[in-house]
């Protein structure tokens, strides 16, 4: 069974919770055994401590261990139920077995030593005290070959040492209240445990279903997209990499959106621009067929006319695709721009003259300026933007043509006389198809596709094209080409 991602998610992060509560469970539990037993050595340290005190004092008033008796041990236990009780501290010891007392009992035999049974060790308090004399021998206890060494305390009396006292710690616990209380413990602890994991779970899955929930969004939003609704978006409801996809997505959607009106309305001026000299052909061949119009050389020409202008429109659409698929080549070489500039300017010459616009140069000397670039597509540009100001600017108007050389690059500056161009469809001139002619009507230019057409072989040679008001009254353009 394939698992979802949500689920995926809610496992791991279960998985994380519970691997930290185990963790920790584990190591509580065992700090609190060995603190435990910790705590009980230290209480019954301080219990040792006050009772040099009064082996001490004894030995001090009976000027020897004869205080002690025949059984050391009932002196201890009488002695410890006087000193103020302690919660470590066990009273009820099993009486003495019979037999000889401590310091009458004679030594272990050769390579053996003194031993303390390990169930001994572990009970009470008085059964792990170790008392030697001055000589370091026993009085209560075992006094060599012990498998834990005590911490032995100097017993002294006017400065004098007069015996040792230690207590061996302990290894375990083994009373009954003591383990009754550390069971409680580790109980209180596994439900604490128990508790945060059940609550780790719950979280995980509400973590789960609230990171899942902006990428269903992007998955439903997606599905509507590839299904032609570029309209969908997204809520952005946070600041992180969800966040970051979602506004990444919602522009993803206008731009699919922008592109797909402009490819409706690049249909539908492509069918404006072919059916209007289509439609004057048409009618025109057919005033010819029924005799209305006689087969004049002026009507063969005018035939010749649009046959020539759906030529230059079918041209330019198939030099844009050739360029928007990167399809169109150029043949880059070193030259001077200005030379390119010249010739086009040459090729022009009458039409400037025919629409009577006075040129004025201002082409100051670069010397050893030159570019890379394909002197047919720079000469293809310089003369679209010439032609331009020839279709639009007035009848006896005038067209300034200038260089400007900068650090790294070359400007071309041509500025026309009226008309302007309002400021609302300035940023469009360089779109494809977009006169500000709303009509689209042919006498006042072209198909909108000259400008395009050099905003792409700018781009291509690395430069820049811009429009801007012209001092003039007209138009003023801007081509930056990068230098050698």
């Amino acid at each position: 069974m394939r698992l979802r991602i949500q689920h995926r998610l809610f496992l791991t992060l279960l998985a994380a919770s519970g691997l930290a509560v185990v963790s920790m469970f584990v190591i509580f539990q065992w700090s609190i055994s060995q603190g435990f037993l910790h705590y009980i050595n230290t209480v019954e340290n301080e219990r040792l401590l006050k009772l040099t005190d009064g082996l001490q004092d004894a030995f001090a008033a009976s000027r020897g261990w004869g205080f002690l008796g025949p059984d050391p041990e009932a002196w201890l236990r009488r002695h410890l139920r006087r000193l103020p009780e302690d919660d470590a501290g066990q009273r009820d010891l099993p009486p003495p077995p019979p037999g000889l007392p401590a310091m009458d009992r004679p030594p272990p035999p050769p390579g053996q030593a003194f031993h303390c049974p390990p169930r001994r060790m572990e009970r009470s308090f008085e059964a792990r005290l170790v008392l030697l004399d001055q000589s370091r021998k026993p009085i209560l206890g075992p006094g060599q070959g012990l498998s834990v060494s005590p911490h032995l305390l100097p017993l002294k009396v006017d400065g004098q040492v007069i015996g040792y006292l230690g207590l061996l710690p302990k290894q375990r616990l083994s009373d009954t209240r003591q383990l009754r209380f550390l069971k409680q413990q580790k109980i209180a602890l596994a439900l604490v445990a128990a508790v945060i994991l059940l609550i780790s779970a719950l979280l995980s899955l509400l973590l789960a279903g609230r990171l899942l929930r902006p990428i269903n969004a992007l998955v439903s939003a997606a599905r509507r997209l590839t299904g032609g609704d570029f309209s969908a978006r997204v809520e952005v409801t946070s600041a992180d990499e969800l966040g970051q996809l979602a506004r990444d997505f919602n522009t993803l959607a206008l731009t699919l959106e922008k592109n797909e009106r402009s490819r409706r309305q690049w249909v539908a001026d492509i069918s404006h621009e072919l059916r209007t000299p289509l439609a004057v052909l048409r009618g025109e061949i057919e005033a010819l067929l029924d005799g209305v119009r006689p087969a004049s050389e002026e009507a063969i020409r005018s035939l010749h006319a649009e046959a020539l202008r759906l030529g230059r429109l079918v041209d330019d659409l198939y030099h844009l695709s050739l360029s928007d698929i990167g399809g169109l080549t150029y043949r880059k070489e070193p030259l001077d721009p200005l030379e390119v500039l010249r010739q086009a300017l040459d090729a022009l010459a009458a039409e400037l003259d025919q629409r009577q616009i006075a040129l004025s140069l201002d082409l100051p000397g670069l010397a050893g300026c030159q570019v890379l670039a394909d002197p047919q597509r720079l000469h293809q540009l310089f003369a679209n933007l010439i032609e331009n100001s020839c279709k639009y600017t007035d009848r006896g108007g005038r067209l300034v043509i200038g260089t400007e050389g900068r650090e790294g690059a070359i400007l071309f500056h041509f500025q026309d006389s009226a008309p302007g161009v309002p400021g609302q469809d300035m940023e469009r001139l360089f779109e494809r198809l977009y006169r500000v002619e709303v009509s689209r009507s042919r006498d006042l230019g072209g198909a909108g596709l000259g400008l395009a057409i050099c905003r792409n072989i700018a781009e291509a040679h690395g430069g820049l094209i811009s429009a801007k008001p012209s001092p003039l009254g007209g138009l003023w353009i801007t081509v930056q080409l990068p230098t050698l």
